[in-house]
């Protein structure tokens, strides 16, 4: 079994995760428009591409899939997904399986307003969330939302561009410069236009972080939900956690998989605030969250090679434990030629 990472980035322990279930029995081969991409380094095959903006980024994709008979695509990157969904067809056309949602769940997941409207619908608790400046002051105004709050990106990632603010006067500056980051970094090449009110204000929620990846097989049906405690963040990522098992986690997460009908891994954040369960984001990958439920016991690259031999009966690469506390860290990567076909 071939499989493909694309966008592969930092993801090193994916690459390691997959090598050591197929073994022998096949290639993993990363992909990234950067060759100093660390992964690059870990996996069997490494190439660079086009960027993902590219016109000719899925035709080099295709080429790739095609030439190494690859089985199985594995997308990491936000800014991908909507490229990769939306040519998902065209990438299968030589046997492969794209672990992908379908684009308007992609394009739900990436507009942080849009996931708001959409939990109100489905009625999961999620925090308050404003698209105007003015509809935020209107509300703080009649006290039904309080500081400190925060301006961040309609369209974000990880922690770019959030900031924490605790007055009017800072609402208003924040939200000018937010506007001006937004034109300066990688947001600005998704299509987004001021026009599109690109910011959103929510209120900060003083409570208990956890990250759940919520699990739907291939073909969108619900398999479970690994929950994780938040102890520490670095860079919009989990830095430390610890596993936990909370069945209100669960049944929320059970309702929200089998809602959106996603594919494979979606990276979820939650609050608990006095015993109440909000969701704040969803993403519909593999989040940098992922190698604590790994270690905590449950191996979806394990079960996603069973999936694709067609095994329904993945209980053995289900032992998840409560209380594993695990903590991530840097290492060096020489990137080398060796083994690779970097260009």
């Amino acid at each position: 079994m071939n499989l493909l990472f694309t966008c592969a980035g930092r993801r090193n322990y994916l690459i390691r995760y997959f090598k050591e279930i197929i073994g022998g029995n096949g290639k993993v081969i990363a992909v990234d428009s950067e060759v100093t991409a660390p992964a690059l380094a870990e996996a069997d095959m490494a190439m660079t591409v086009p960027s993902v903006f590219a016109t000719n980024y899925v035709e080099t994709l295709t080429e790739i899939i095609r030439d190494h008979k690859i089985d199985l695509v594995i997308p990491l990157n936000d800014l991908e997904l909507p490229i990769i969904s939306k040519n998902r067809n065209k990438l299968e056309a030589f046997g492969a399986k794209v672990v992908v949602s379908d684009p308007d769940l992609i394009d739900l997941c990436a507009d942080k307003w849009k996931t708001f409207k959409y939990l109100e619908r489905l009625k999961i608790p999620t925090v308050k969330t404003y698209k105007k400046l003015e509809d935020a002051l209107v509300a703080l105004s009649d006290q039904s939302l309080n500081f400190p709050i925060i301006p961040k990106p309609r369209w974000g990632f990880g922690s770019v561009g959030i900031e924490i603010v605790s007055s009017e006067t800072e609402l208003r500056l924040a939200y000018q410069l937010l506007s001006i980051k937004i034109n300066k970094t990688l947001m600005s090449s998704t299509g987004v236009n001021s026009s599109k009110n690109p910011i959103i204000i929510q209120e900060k929620i003083n409570g208990e972080e956890y990250g759940v990846d919520i699990i739907n097989d291939f073909n969108s049906q619900f398999y479970g939900a690994f929950a994780r405690k938040k102890l520490a963040m670095r860079s919009g990522e989990t830095d430390k956690a610890v596993s936990v098992i909370d069945n209100r986690l669960t049944d929320m997460a059970e309702k929200i998989g089998k809602a959106t009908g996603h594919i494979g891994v979606m990276d979820c954040d939650f609050f608990i605030k006095d015993g109440e369960i909000q969701l704040l984001e969803m993403n519909p990958r593999f989040g940098g969250g992922y190698p604590f439920s790994h270690i905590a016991g449950i191996n979806v690259p394990g079960i996603y090679v069973e999936w694709m031999k067609g095994n329904r009966n993945v209980e053995k690469y289900n032992g998840y434990e409560a209380n594993v506390l695990s903590s991530k860290y840097d290492w060096i990567m020489k990137i080398k030629n060796g083994n690779s076909e970097v260009d």
